[in-house]
This record gives C-alpha cells, sequence and structure tokens, in this order.
C-alpha cells in the first residue's frame, strides 16, 4: 500500500486579510508536520493545476471567469463576509483542485492506494456560482464528479467531518445519481445548513447536525451507530473525505470538543470500509482546521490512518 501526499507551494500565494484565521501558516504547519523525517514513506507529488473542464464540472462558467480573472493586481475584492480574493488566490484554488484531480487519477492508475492532498484554502463551502466561507473552488465535489464521468464508477461516497456543514458540496450533489454524502457538523454554527431533514433528491444525503460541547463519545456514536451503516449498505467504488480539523477542542471558530484520537479513529474506519467495497480508494481533501498546533496533529495523525498505521 502506497500514499500519495499531493501538496504546491502555490497554495501558499493565497494571502488573506491581515490577522485573518485562514492564512498561509495553515498549510505551512501541516507540511511540517508531514515532513519527510515524519513520514518517509509519503509519495510527495506536485499537485497540477486544474482544467477548466473540471471546474466547470461542479461551477458556473461566469463564476469561474470571475476566481480565474476577477482578483486585483493588489489588494483584495470581497466576495462575501469573510472570502476575500487577491493575486495568489485563483493559482492557490486552482492548485487545491488540481491535487484532489490529480489523486483520482493517481488511485484509479494504481500509482498509490490513497492520497492526501495538503492544500488550501478549503473548497466545502464553494457553491455552484458563489464563494462562501473562505472557499473558492469545491474540490472535493470536483474530485467525485471526476471519479464518476471520466474514470467510470458508478457509487461514489463523500464524507465531511469538518465541524461545518459542507452546504457546497451538498448543493452541488443533492441530485446527482450515485453520490453519497454524510456531514457530522455543529450546530447551530455557520453557515446554518445541514439539518437531518436535507437527505437529497435520492435520499443519499446524511447529515449528522451535533450541539457545542459535543465530545468523543457522542461524536463516534454518531458516526459509528447512524452514518457508517448507510455507508456500508450504499458500498461505495470510492471514499472521499473532507478532512476539517476544526472539531478539535483547541479550534478558535467552534466547540466541539475532539482530540486527535477521534480524527484517527474515523479515518481509520473510512479506511477499513473502503478496503471492503473501494479496493482501498480513499483520497482526502484538507478543509477546516485554524489552531495551528492542534492542526498539525491532526494532520498527523489523520494521515497515519491513512497510511495504516498505529495511532
Amino acid at each position: 500500500m502506497t500514499l500519495a501526499l499531493i501538496t504546491h507551494t502555490d497554495c501558499l500565494g493565497h494571502v488573506g486579510t491581515p490577522g485573518h484565521v485562514e492564512q498561509s501558516d495553515r498549510l505551512r504547519v501541516v507540511l511540517d508536520a508531514l515532513s519527510e523525517k515524519n513520514f518517509p514513506d509519503l509519495v510527495r507529488l506536485d499537485a497540477p493545476l486544474a482544467q477548466r473542464e473540471d471546474v466547470l464540472r461542479v461551477h458556473t462558467t461566469e463564476y469561474a471567469d470571475l476566481i480565474l480573472h476577477g482578483a486585483p493586481d493588489e489588494g483584495w475584492r470581497q466576495l462575501d463576509a469573510d472570502t476575500y480574493l487577491g493575486p495568489g488566490s485563483a493559482e492557490a484554488a486552482l492548485r487545491g483542485a488540481g491535487a484532489s484531480i490529480a489523486a483520482v487519477d493517481g488511485v484509479m492508475a494504481g500509482q498509490y492506494s490513497r492520497a492526501f492532498c495538503a492544500v488550501r484554502p478549503p473548497g466545502h463551502h464553494a457553491r455552484p456560482a458563489k464563494a462562501m466561507g473562505f472557499c473558492f473552488f469545491n474540490g472535493i465535489a470536483i474530485a467525485a464528479k471526476r471519479a464518476m464521468q471520466v474514470h467510470g464508477l458508478s457509487r461514489v461516497a463523500i464524507v465531511d467531518f469538518d465541524v461545518h456543514h459542507g452546504n457546497g458540496t451538498q448543493e452541488m450533489l443533492f441530485d446527482e445519481p450515485g453520490m453519497f454524502y454524510a456531514s457530522l457538523h455543529q450546530a447551530p454554527l455557520y453557515p446554518g445548513t445541514g439539518t437531518v431533514d436535507e437527505t437529497g433528491k435520492r435520499g443519499r444525503i446524511i447529515n449528522m447536525p451535533l450541539p457545542a460541547g459535543t465530545g468523543s463519545r457522542v461524536w463516534r456514536g454518531a458516526y459509528r451507530e447512524i452514518i457508517h451503516p448507510e455507508l456500508e449498505l450504499f458500498a461505495p467504488e470510492f471514499i472521499f473525505i473532507s478532512a476539517g480539523f476544526d472539531g478539535h477542542g483547541d479550534d478558535p471558530l467552534a466547540q466541539f470538543e475532539l482530540t486527535s484520537a477521534d480524527f484517527f479513529w474515523i479515518t481509520a474506519m473510512l479506511v477499513r470500509l473502503a478496503e471492503k467495497t473501494a479496493n482501498g480508494r480513499v483520497v482526502s481533501v484538507l478543509e477546516g482546521g485554524y489552531d495551528l498546533a492542534a492542526l498539525g496533529r491532526c494532520s498527523a495523525a489523520h494521515v497515519r490512518a491513512l497510511d495504516g498505521q498505529e495511532f
């Protein structure tokens, strides 16, 4: 079994406004935690730029043009309350989406068994025609669509354990044949979506909103008792993970009380299921996580589980 780490220095070039929590140091601490010294056996790859046709699998033409051509030469263009487009944002977003695309293609070609895309900005809030919540291009949805439309898979699953609901991903997959989406998230919390009655037109969306203060026992139980059995019945041929680590107890943007051991646990559960139904195929994409020390620890735990190691 081989695990690929896909990233690119262009993802550091998206520079937010001063004091913004979605900062370049997020990626730096992740890559430091996943250094060659700590993980000598990872296949390390540079993310390509996503192609326009892949972006258009989930985003509108007008929106893609806004992101690709709408940045100012200096400073920022505000797209929503907390999302700013700067001179390096388009390249960072294209590398992020490109990482997930390359991960799918590499796994399907047998070049490696699984992949972790260490990229920023995140993507799961990005809607078809709107930037939201620090997100520009929805890399996980782009990758899932590619797995089906290019590689011919018929059952693809996305599990999103970011503490914020992945409203953009859900919207893109709401009526998509062969897609399964599940989210564990805090509620009430931004973006205010992800209620239990949002099940999609095909009944393949499972939302588990949990209250502030949720810790390991309740969070693991919600996944193990509700989401995992439905995922097993779906029998995905490929599992994607929106890997947000902002449910950690130290994160400043939410109030879950999780630890790095919880993220290892859920990742290991997904890997075991992938080995049963999907020939081991898993691609994970970094989403949130805003306490730098916790983000580094959680990323390392997640990658150990993806790699089949012990915690």
